[in-house]
């Protein structure tokens, strides 16, 4: 079955837990946004990209095309998101920031720059190494699990 013992993934998922509620992502909003999650990583991530469609958005966030289209529906409304035309294709259409949107950005980048500093305050310098390392390599592991299970398998396609 799986050589990881059973305890260790155990305390990873308890801390993994610990992480989501101190992180505020239990509740309805956050990053004192008045935005939910998906919305917040919708304008983080446009924002580092400076422009984006729907369809890579909904990819690199890991939800549904709909429920996307109704977060940015939402997020355009309120002012926070614009749209273009693609200069390539005109069908396409590009996410932009607005002025409020880029302000809104900084505003939870300061957020969590704040968040994240007063946590690493309570280690040493080596720990903050180590949760920097450790963070990184579970997130990237998490991310190829998903995206090897959304791959199919060709294996199956091939077979007489």
């Amino acid at each position: 079955m799986s050589d990881v013992d059973a305890d260790l993934i155990d305390h990873i998922r308890a801390a993994s837990r610990l992480m989501v509620r101190e992180l505020g992502f239990m509740q309805a909003t956050v990053a004192a946004t008045g935005y939910p999650p998906s919305a917040v990583h919708a304008l983080l991530e446009i924002g580092a990209r400076e422009a984006m469609t729907a369809v890579e958005l909904s990819a690199f966030l890991g939800l549904e095309k709909s429920s996307v289209s109704r977060m940015i529906r939402k997020l355009i409304d309120a002012g926070e998101l614009k749209e273009a035309a693609s200069a390539g294709d005109g069908r396409l259409k590009r996410l932009l920031l607005t002025a409020k949107g880029r302000r809104t950005r900084e505003a939870i980048e300061a957020y969590g720059q704040r968040q994240v500093t007063n946590a690493l305050q309570q280690l040493t310098p080596a720990q903050r190494q180590k949760v920097a390392e450790g963070l990184g390599l579970y997130a990237e592991a998490l991310e190829a699990h998903r995206l090897d299970a959304q791959t199919p398998d060709r294996t199956l396609a091939r077979r007489p």
